[in-house]
């Protein structure tokens, strides 16, 4: 009987605690408007096929063969194509520059000056950041100044020349983003 009693006093006091009102949190990102709604834009299939079938055509024109990926800002997949005669390894790692674009894309212009920073041209990965690599290809989609996704390319000679394919499906749709 005394255990029953303690049992259900004890849960009281547990429920009291529990009943306290929460502090407020702190708002990140600020809170935007009256009712606490930010807002954002996104990245519509659209431009997002556009982007990677121009990557494609620049990448072609210059003699490679690439894999481009085109995320939304939150990292989901938009758009994805994979040229004849690319390698296997160019799948994950055109998704990991994008990735890297929008996630690094506060601190760095693309995946290329991360990994000049971090002097890395092997694309090796950051062990704290499942995604992110430090090799150059990929590029973030802006507009008006806000990320809203990223283009990464992977199969060219180079990173350098990745770079180069994905900057040019993003100044293919360049009038839709302003």
């Amino acid at each position: 009987m005394r255990l029953i009693s303690a049992t259900i006093a004890a849960s009281f006091l547990a429920g009291s605690a529990f009943a306290q009102p929460l502090p407020a949190p702190a708002s990140y990102p600020p809170v935007v408007g009256e009712r606490g709604v930010v807002t954002t834009h996104a990245l519509s299939m659209q431009i997002a096929d556009e982007i990677a079938h121009a990557a494609v055509n620049a990448c072609r024109k210059m003699g490679y063969h690439t894999t481009i990926t085109v995320l939304d800002a939150s990292g989901a997949l938009k758009a994805f194509l994979r040229d004849d005669m690319t390698g296997p390894h160019t799948i994950s790692l055109s998704k990991d520059k994008a990735y890297t674009a929008i996630t690094l894309s506060n601190r760095f212009a693309t995946s290329g000056t991360f990994a000049t920073a971090r002097n890395s041209t092997l694309g090796s990965p950051m062990t704290n950041i499942q995604g992110v690599v430090g090799v150059a290809g990929g590029v973030p989609i802006k507009y008006r100044g806000e990320v809203i996704g990223g283009v990464g390319s992977s199969g060219a000679v180079g990173g350098d020349k990745d770079e180069l394919c994905s900057q040019a499906g993003i100044d293919a749709v360049a009038d839709q983003l302003r």
